[in-house]
C-alpha cells in the first residue's frame, strides 16, 4: 500500500472519530463503556477489520491500515476505544481468517466487518494471566459436541461481545499441548457475563468476567486443530504486540502534542513554562524517546508485512514501547503541574490509560523473559 492511500485512511479515521467519538467521549468515560451501536457506526464507516478479504465485505487492505486506525484513536486520546478496536479488528478477526474454516469465516467475518458482531478474546483466568499455560477452563466431548465449563477475567469487549474466542483444556494433563480454541456464540445457553470491571483507566473499554456453565458447542465451534490452541496463540502474538506498540507510540505522541500546547500558553514567574530550560530539556528527552520507539515500531511493522516478524522481536517492541509510553507520559503530566492530576485535563487520561499497556498482551516481566532467548542466541 502506498503512502497516499494510507494517508486517506488516516484522514477518514480522524474525521470519523472527530464526528462519532469526540462529542460523546466524556459521557462514555463516565458510563465506563461505549454504546453498542458505535460498533455498527464504525462498520458503516468501513473502519472495522479493513484488512480482511473483500469477499467478506472488508476493504482487503494491508494490515498496516488496521494499525493506522489504532494509531489515530490512540493519538487522539481515545485509549479505551483503541484497545477495544484492536481486540476486535487486530486479533479476533485475524485469528478467524488465518485458522477458521470456510464456514466459520462466512459466518463471522461479515458480521465483524459490519459491526453486527463484536469480538472478544478470552484467555486470562483468575489463576492464569500472562502464563496462558495455566488455564483451567475445559471442554469435554459429548458425542459430536463439546461441553464448555469455566470462567475468564479481564476480557476486553466482554460486555458487548457477540463472539468470544475461548481457550480451553481439551486434553487434561498435557498443559499447553492439550489446549484448544473455540468460537463461542454468546447467545447460546450457558453463557453469562459478570458486571463491568472498574479500572483506573481505559474506561470506555468494557471489561468483564465471563462464565461458561455446561455450555454446549457444536464440533464446528473448534477453531483450528484440536489441541493446537497454544500454537495458534503463539503464532498470532507478534501481531497482537505490534498493535499494542502502535497504541503506545501514538498515545505518547498525542500526549506530547497537548503538552507542547500547554507549556506554550501557561505562564509562570512572568514567562511561558516553555521558556524554562528544564521544560525544553524534558520535552527534548520525551521527543527523542518517542522517535526511537517509532523507528523500531515501523521496522517491526515492515517485517510483519513481509511475514518475518519474530516473536522475540515483537516482545522487545512491546516491552520497549509500553515502558517508554508510561515514562514519557508521566514526564508530560509533570509539566502540567497540579492541573495534570485533575480529570479536567486530557493528559490525566493519557496517563491512566497507559498503565495497562505494560500488563496486557504479556507483562513487561514476561517480555524480558522472552527477550532473554535472543540474548542466548547472540552468545
Amino acid at each position: 500500500m502506498d503512502n497516499e492511500e494510507l494517508t486517506l485512511f488516516r484522514d477518514m479515521t480522524r474525521r470519523a472519530l472527530e464526528q462519532e467519538v469526540a462529542p460523546h467521549f466524556e459521557q462514555w468515560e463516565a458510563d465506563h463503556m461505549v454504546p453498542r451501536d458505535l460498533w455498527n457506526t464504525l462498520g458503516a464507516a468501513g473502519l472495522l477489520c479493513p484488512d480482511m478479504p473483500e469477499e467478506y465485505g472488508a476493504a482487503g487492505t494491508d494490515p498496516q491500515v488496521t494499525f493506522a486506525i489504532i494509531e489515530e484513536a490512540s493519538r487522539m486520546g481515545f485509549g479505551g476505544v483503541a484497545t477495544g478496536y484492536g481486540i476486535h479488528s487486530n486479533i479476533v478477526a485475524p485469528y478467524i481468517n488465518h485458522f477458521g474454516t470456510d464456514e466459520q469465516k462466512e459466518l463471522w467475518l461479515p458480521k465483524m466487518v459490519s459491526g453486527e458482531a463484536v469480538g472478544a478474546l478470552a484467555m486470562t483466568e483468575p489463576g492464569a494471566g500472562s502464563d496462558v499455560q495455566g488455564i483451567r477452563t475445559n471442554a469435554v466431548r459429548d458425542g459430536d459436541d463439546w461441553i464448555l465449563n469455566g470462567s475468564k477475567i479481564f476480557i476486553t469487549n466482554g460486555y458487548h461481545a457477540d463472539l468470544v474466542i475461548v481457550a480451553a483444556i481439551t486434553d487434561p494433563g498435557k498443559g499447553a499441548k492439550g489446549t484448544s480454541l473455540f468460537l463461542v456464540d454468546t447467545s447460546l445457553p450457558g453463557f453469562e457475563k459478570g458486571k463491568k470491571l472498574e479500572k483506573i483507566g481505559q474506561h470506555t473499554s468494557d471489561t468483564a468476567e465471563l462464565f461458561f456453565q455446561d455450555m454446549r458447542l457444536s464440533s464446528s465451534a473448534l477453531l483450528g486443530e484440536l489441541n493446537k490452541g497454544f500454537v495458534i496463540m503463539m503464532q498470532e502474538l507478534p501481531r497482537e504486540r505490534l498493535g499494542i506498540a502502535a497504541q503506545a507510540v501514538s498515545a505518547a505522541e498525542g500526549a506530547l502534542d497537548i503538552t507542547v500546547d500547554y507549556v506554550l500558553q501557561r505562564k509562570a514567574f512572568g514567562q511561558s513554562v516553555a521558556s524554562f530550560q528544564n521544560t525544553r530539556f524534558q520535552l527534548a528527552e520525551v521527543k527523542t524517546e518517542i522517535a526511537i520507539n517509532r523507528a523500531f515500531y515501523e521496522k517491526c511493522a515492515a517485517a510483519y508485512a513481509q511475514g518475518n516478524l519474530s516473536a522475540e522481536e515483537a516482545a522487545m517492541l512491546k516491552y520497549a514501547s509500553t515502558e517508554m509510553q508510561c515514562k514519557t507520559i508521566d514526564q508530560c503530566l509533570q509539566l502540567f503541574g497540579g492541573y495534570g492530576y485533575t480529570a479536567e485535563y486530557p493528559i490525566s487520561r493519557f496517563y491512566t490509560d497507559a498503565r495497562i499497556q505494560r500488563i496486557y498482551g504479556g507483562t513487561s516481566e514476561i517480555m524480558r523473559s522472552e527477550e532473554r532467548r535472543v540474548g542466548k542466541e547472540c552468545r
